[in-house]
């Protein structure tokens, strides 16, 4: 199994694991501090985007994240998107946009729980591999240019 897959199962499965555990055992609207200042677990519902824009229109992002994920696995076929970076950060971008379609799909909305800091957005797994796999990207990106800045010095 190459590290794709292995990260997009991964994330899948931690995501829809963690989003059960907060939806069976929290109330909507609960707080647990988790550490102090640092870290809570809220448990909400958001119907939309990201920074809770675009509510009620979560069914829309489900196809966007379909279309995205066909695009991944589009690009992979053929060839474009290969390396440990590359197959780890398209692993975590597709798992993400898995884990948020699937409760889209399924409960026409997405379920948020973590809050970093005092003033954090609130996030949940699937986010955290987006950010993930959108910044090992950004690594990808930044790899040739860094490497002809070190080597002019």
């Amino acid at each position: 199994m190459t590290l794709f897959y292995l990260i997009s199962i991964l994330v899948v499965i931690a995501d829809q694991a963690a989003k059960w555990a907060v939806r069976s055992k929290m109330q909507l609207g609960e707080t647990i501090p988790v550490w102090s200042g640092h870290l809570q677990f809220t448990y909400y519902e958001n119907s939309g985007a990201a920074f809770s824009s675009f509510q009620g229109f979560g069914p829309y992002f489900a196809i966007v994240a379909v279309a995205f994920v066909a695009a991944v696995f589009y690009y992979r076929r053929k060839g474009v998107l290969r390396g440990p970076l590359l197959e780890a950060a398209s692993g975590f971008l597709v798992g993400g946009a898995i884990g948020n379609a699937m409760d889209r799909v399924i409960y026409h909305q997405v379920t948020d729980f973590l809050v970093f800091g005092s003033r954090g957005g609130i996030l949940n797994l699937a986010d955290l591999a987006i950010n993930a796999g959108g910044l090992l990207v950004l690594v990808h990106l930044l790899k040739k240019p860094l490497k002809r800045f070190s080597l002019k010095r």
